[in-house]
Protein backbone atom coordinates (compact mmCIF):
# COMPACT_ATOMS: atom_id res chain seq x y z
CA UNK A 1 0.00 0.00 0.00
CA UNK A 2 1.19 3.28 -0.82
CA UNK A 3 2.68 5.27 2.81
CA UNK A 4 4.39 8.55 3.45
CA UNK A 5 6.23 8.81 6.81
CA UNK A 6 7.26 12.56 7.28
CA UNK A 7 10.47 13.27 9.97
CA UNK A 8 12.61 16.00 10.99
CA UNK A 9 10.66 17.86 13.09
CA UNK A 10 11.58 18.99 16.23
CA UNK A 11 11.84 22.30 18.81
CA UNK A 12 14.15 25.04 17.44
CA UNK A 13 14.73 28.61 18.39
CA UNK A 14 13.32 31.91 16.23
CA UNK A 15 15.94 31.87 13.56
CA UNK A 16 17.09 28.44 13.45
CA UNK A 17 16.48 25.69 10.66
CA UNK A 18 15.32 22.52 10.27
CA UNK A 19 15.20 20.23 7.27
CA UNK A 20 12.09 17.95 7.10
CA UNK A 21 12.04 14.57 5.09
CA UNK A 22 9.35 12.60 3.47
CA UNK A 23 9.22 8.88 2.56
CA UNK A 24 7.03 7.60 0.39
CA UNK A 25 6.35 3.82 -0.65
CA UNK A 26 4.25 1.72 -2.65
CA UNK A 27 3.66 4.23 -5.68
CA UNK A 28 6.34 5.43 -8.55
CA UNK A 29 7.30 8.28 -6.91
CA UNK A 30 8.96 9.81 -9.51
CA UNK A 31 5.82 10.12 -11.31
CA UNK A 32 4.09 12.45 -9.04
CA UNK A 33 4.16 16.04 -7.78
CA UNK A 34 4.71 16.40 -4.43
CA UNK A 35 3.27 18.95 -1.49
CA UNK A 36 3.99 20.07 1.96
CA UNK A 37 1.15 21.72 4.03
CA UNK A 38 0.88 22.46 7.59
CA UNK A 39 -1.85 23.07 10.55
CA UNK A 40 -1.22 25.08 13.85
CA UNK A 41 -4.30 24.38 16.39
CA UNK A 42 -7.39 25.64 15.91
CA UNK A 43 -6.37 26.46 12.30
CA UNK A 44 -6.82 25.23 8.38
CA UNK A 45 -4.37 23.13 6.92
CA UNK A 46 -2.19 25.07 4.41
CA UNK A 47 -0.04 25.06 1.83
CA UNK A 48 3.74 25.33 1.98
CA UNK A 49 5.16 24.32 -0.85
CA UNK A 50 5.43 22.12 -3.97
CA UNK A 51 7.43 20.40 -6.36
CA UNK A 52 6.85 18.55 -9.89
CA UNK A 53 7.58 15.55 -10.40
CA UNK A 54 11.17 15.98 -12.11
CA UNK A 55 12.06 18.64 -9.28
CA UNK A 56 12.36 21.41 -12.17
CA UNK A 57 9.51 23.53 -10.69
CA UNK A 58 8.84 24.57 -7.11
CA UNK A 59 5.54 26.55 -5.84
CA UNK A 60 5.86 28.30 -2.54
CA UNK A 61 3.25 30.07 -0.38
CA UNK A 62 3.93 33.51 0.13
CA UNK A 63 4.66 33.36 3.89
CA UNK A 64 7.80 31.14 3.43
CA UNK A 65 9.23 32.46 0.22
CA UNK A 66 12.90 33.01 0.63
CA UNK A 67 13.11 30.92 3.87
CA UNK A 68 11.99 27.18 2.91
CA UNK A 69 13.15 25.44 0.05
CA UNK A 70 11.64 22.10 -1.44
CA UNK A 71 13.76 19.76 -2.87
CA UNK A 72 13.31 15.77 -3.77
CA UNK A 73 15.50 12.81 -4.65
CA UNK A 74 13.27 10.34 -6.54
CA UNK A 75 16.17 7.47 -6.34
CA UNK A 76 15.28 7.83 -2.62
CA UNK A 77 11.28 8.48 -3.11
CA UNK A 78 12.16 11.38 -0.55
CA UNK A 79 11.06 15.30 -0.47
CA UNK A 80 12.38 17.34 1.16
CA UNK A 81 11.89 20.56 3.05
CA UNK A 82 14.37 23.06 3.88
CA UNK A 83 13.35 25.50 6.71
CA UNK A 84 15.83 28.70 7.35
CA UNK A 85 14.98 31.80 9.09
CA UNK A 86 11.97 29.62 11.17
CA UNK A 87 9.37 31.99 13.06
CA UNK A 88 6.89 31.70 15.88
CA UNK A 89 4.28 31.23 13.44
CA UNK A 90 6.08 28.70 11.36
CA UNK A 91 4.85 26.44 14.76
CA UNK A 92 2.53 23.60 13.11
CA UNK A 93 2.51 20.15 12.25
CA UNK A 94 3.56 19.39 8.86
CA UNK A 95 1.96 17.16 6.25
CA UNK A 96 3.04 16.05 3.11
CA UNK A 97 1.26 14.08 0.37
CA UNK A 98 0.67 12.66 -3.59
CA UNK A 99 -0.65 15.76 -5.66
CA UNK A 100 -3.17 14.10 -7.72
CA UNK A 101 -3.71 17.00 -10.56
CA UNK A 102 -5.45 20.50 -10.01
CA UNK A 103 -4.34 24.17 -8.65
CA UNK A 104 -0.94 22.61 -6.01
CA UNK A 105 -2.61 24.82 -3.51
CA UNK A 106 -5.15 23.39 -3.03
CA UNK A 107 -4.76 20.35 0.11
CA UNK A 108 -8.45 18.82 -1.85
CA UNK A 109 -6.09 18.17 -4.84
CA UNK A 110 -3.57 15.71 -2.49
CA UNK A 111 -3.93 12.25 -1.49
CA UNK A 112 -1.88 9.79 1.03
CA UNK A 113 -1.18 12.01 3.37
CA UNK A 114 1.74 10.98 6.43
CA UNK A 115 0.91 11.71 9.81
CA UNK A 116 3.13 14.92 10.00
CA UNK A 117 6.25 15.87 12.09
CA UNK A 118 5.74 18.71 14.93
CA UNK A 119 7.64 22.05 14.33
CA UNK A 120 7.83 23.96 17.50
CA UNK A 121 9.59 27.32 16.85
CA UNK A 122 10.46 28.88 20.07
CA UNK A 123 11.26 32.93 21.07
Amino acid sequence: QVQVVESGGGLVQAGGSLRLSCAASGRTFSRYAMGWFRQAPGKEREFVAAISWSGTTTYYADSVKGRFTITRDNAKNTVYLRMNTLKPEDTAVYYCAFHRGGSYYSNLNYDYWGQGTQVTVSL
